[in-house]
């Protein structure tokens, strides 16, 4: 009979002989989350190169600050919020226009729809996704696939919560429009 894994132990253990300096940790670190890493850098990037550069330099911030994990949140969680803080600052240095967020093509605020986008497959959601400007993205990103909230992604990018609301039903809106097929 196996003995069953006891995973945050085994985390936890790998955080701390990475607060010892042991470079093996840090590889085993990062074997088992970068993928997933990568991924979440991807998504707000929507780069490869770009999300592979992010990574790499969250992966040196959190190792460089591992010491001030205080085993509050998953240490998953924790390196997480490091990735898409650094994506977010990579966004606003190399792409101006996601802020200011408001003014994007001129489009006014509206409540948030109910409705809900259904596409038939999801390479055809991912390709409407790639059309919005960059600040839709980024908060489509953050509210749907990395499961912030709307006072989170506040917090993240600088603006108010309402703002982040606004934000997504616009994007929702002109995803539906670029969802929906010519009639």
């Amino acid at each position: 009979m196996k003995k069953k894994v006891d995973c945050p132990n085994v985390h936890q253990r790998l955080v701390n002989r990475c607060i010892k300096g042991d470079r093996n940790a840090q590889f085993d670190i990062y074997k088992l989350y970068s993928k997933a890493m990568y991924n979440t850098c991807f998504r707000i990037t929507a780069d490869s190169s770009d999300a592979e550069d992010v990574m790499q330099e969250a992966f040196f911030k959190a190792f460089d600050k591992i010491k001030t994990y205080k085993n509050e949140v998953s240490f998953g969680a924790w390196l997480k919020r490091i990735m898409v803080n650094t994506a977010i600052d990579f966004m606003r240095k190399s792409k101006p226009t996601l802020v200011p967020i408001e003014d994007v093509h001129g489009l006014s605020i509206e409540t948030e729809s109910e409705e809900g986008i259904a596409p038939e497959d999801v390479q055809q959601l991912k390709d409407a996704i790639s059309k919005l400007p960059s600040g839709y993205q980024l908060v489509i990103n953050l509210f749907y696939f990395e499961d912030y909230s709307h006072g989170e992604i506040a917090e993240l990018l600088g603006i108010t919560a309402s703002t982040s609301r606004s934000q997504l039903a616009r994007a929702k809106k002109r995803l539906t429009q670029l969802l929906t097929p010519l009639k």
